[in-house]
Parts: structure tokens; C-alpha cells; sequence
């Protein structure tokens, strides 16, 4: 099953596009149910967020680019090294480019990981300190593969670095982009920015500013039958330190945060919201997402 529906680099490279399709099929196969588990825990972390920020076609479209990418690049590798008859098979190396990505668009995001050293205990971890290591690894991992007997490594590590740049250049286009091109007309732009919550002098010296806090203003995402806020937000503990509400006469959602720093920002909502209410918060990684019924 692996020869005929992986991914294998010398019939990549010799029988194109008849073996295109491959590609496609290997990012669904997996080795194990480690290795299933393991990928599914990176999508369920980074994907929703990453999936927030470019809607839900666009992040299927793309995703699948990272994955064709990620089999490029190990392909390229493995028939380099005489290596190119055996199969790979996975998702890590899409996967990879969600951590790319999301590095590039939430660079101030903090992750939530459990370490296991004679205790179980909980950090969380700045995403420019987690991702960049989790990187380095796959680097030693491949030159380390490289050094031992040819086809032992057991992992296509050249993919999840292929995967992990194509998502960093996919993450800074993005950026890149005006908000007329990303979003809906009208509904990107979040209205008025974010501003602290004291203004005050005495609040002045101890109070950090809110452009210390958020880079960016909230987006908000229009669905079918929601409104959803995504809002970069640090210092908070959980969804319980942040408060949401829509004011009808300025069509603007505020948020409050109420943590180790409290402070304001409100994003508006377009001219079709009619006295929509806030359904849910969620809050991961530095990330919250504020969902309204319509």
C-alpha cells in the first residue's frame, strides 16, 4: 500500500505528473498511531488559528501547497542520496508549514507544553523560542540521518524542513498582503486600533502601554451564521480574564482583558451585523477568539 499510494522520490522525479497524484495521497497515510497521534496533537495546537487567519478554503488550498512542497524537497533529497525507492508517507511535512507560518503570524503567541522530568508540570513557552528549537532539531536530526547507514533514519526530515520554509514564506507574503486582498471588504481592518484602558498619569509609569501588549489589532472573520474576533492578546491566564460586548450604535465589539495587564481594544464589525451576541471565548496560546451569533 505505501509503494502504490506514498509518495516515492524516483518515481516522482521519473514518472511526472502520472505520479503527481501521490503526494496527495501520502499526506493521508501514516506510519503508526504515533505517528498519527503525534501530528494530529501540532494540527490541533497551531491548524485552528492559522485555519482563523486565512478562512477556511484558502487554508485547505495552502496547506496542501506546504504538503507538495514538504514532498518536493525530501524527494529532491532522498534521490541525491541513492535513497529515492522508498515511500514516505504523513503529514508532518504540511504540518511543518503550519508551524512556519504560524511563527511568522503570531510571533508573540506563547505555547502551552506539558515537560515531563520526575514530575509532570506546565510552561508556557514564547512560539520564537519553541519553534525555532523544534527547527534546529530537524536539522541535527538530518545531518545525524545522513551520517548513519543509508535508509535507517525512518524519518523524512528533509520535509519538515522543506514544509517548514515554504510555511515561513507563505506566512510573510501574507503579511505582505493588503486587506482588501486577504478579507472581505470592510471586515479585516479592525476599527479604531487598540488603546490602554488608564490613560492617567499615575498610571502612566505602571501600566504597560498597549502596543507593548498586542502588535496587531483584531480581525474579524465573517461566517455564515457568526461574526468571529481574532485577537492576539498576552497576559492573561485564560477565556475567564477576558470579557467581550457589542455596542449597536458604533457596530464595535470591546474587549477587555483583565490579567497580570489590563487593558482595551475593540474591533468593528461590518455594516450587516445586526445585534449580534457573543456566543463563546477561547483562549490558546496567546491567541482569543471571541464568536458572535448573527
Amino acid at each position: 500500500m505505501f509503494m502504490t499510494y506514498g509518495a516515492v522520490p524516483d518515481r516522482l522525479f521519473n514518472d511526472f505528473p502520472a505520479s503527481a497524484p501521490t503526494i496527495l495521497t501520502s499526506m493521508f497515510m501514516h506510519g503508526g498511531i504515533a505517528h498519527i497521534i503525534g501530528n494530529m496533537v501540532f494540527l490541533f495546537v497551531f491548524g485552528d488559528n492559522i485555519e482563523d487567519k486565512y478562512g477556511r478554503i484558502k487554508y485547505i488550498l495552502i496547506y496542501i501547497g506546504w504538503g507538495v512542497a514538504a514532498a518536493l524537497a525530501h524527494s529532491a533529497y532522498a534521490v541525491s542520496t541513492g535513497e529515492g525507492e522508498i515511500p514516505a508517507v504523513g503529514a508532518s511535512g504540511a504540518i511543518s508549514g503550519i508551524l512556519g507560518a504560524y511563527m511568522v503570524m503570531f510571533p508573540r503567541a506563547r505555547i502551552f507544553t506539558v515537560i515531563a522530568a520526575f514530575f509532570l508540570y506546565t510552561v508556557r513557552i514564547p512560539v520564537l523560542i519553541y519553534i525555532p528549537l523544534w527547527f534546529a532539531m530537524q536539522v541535527i536530526f538530518a545531518v545525524i540521518g545522513q551520517l548513519g547507514p543509508a535508509g535507517t533514519a525512518g524519518v523524512a526530515y528533509l520535509a519538515h524542513i522543506g514544509g517548514f520554509v515554504a510555511g515561513v514564506a507563505v506566512g510573510l507574503a501574507w503579511k505582505a498582503l493588503p486587506d482588501s486582498i486577504k478579507y472581505k471588504e470592510g471586515i479585516a481592518a479592525a476599527a479604531g486600533g487598540a488603546k490602554p484602558a488608564f490613560r492617567g498619569p499615575m498610571f502612566r509609569k505602571t501600566r504597560p502601554r498597549i502596543e507593548d501588549v498586542a502588535t496587531a489589532a483584531p480581525e474579524v472573520i465573517e461566517g455564515p451564521d457568526y461574526y468571529e474576533v481574532i485577537a492576539e492578546i498576552r497576559g492573561v491566564s485564560d477565556a475567564s480574564d477576558i470579557t467581550a460586548s457589542y455596542d449597536a450604535d458604533s457596530r464595535q465589539v470591546r474587549i477587555v482583558a483583565h490579567g497580570t495587564r489590563k487593558y482595551e481594544m475593540s474591533a468593528k464589525l461590518p455594516a450587516t451585523a445586526v445585534n449580534p451576541v457573543v456566543k463563546y471565548i477561547q483562549y490558546l496560546n496567546g491567541i482569543a477568539r471571541i464568536r458572535l451569533t448573527k
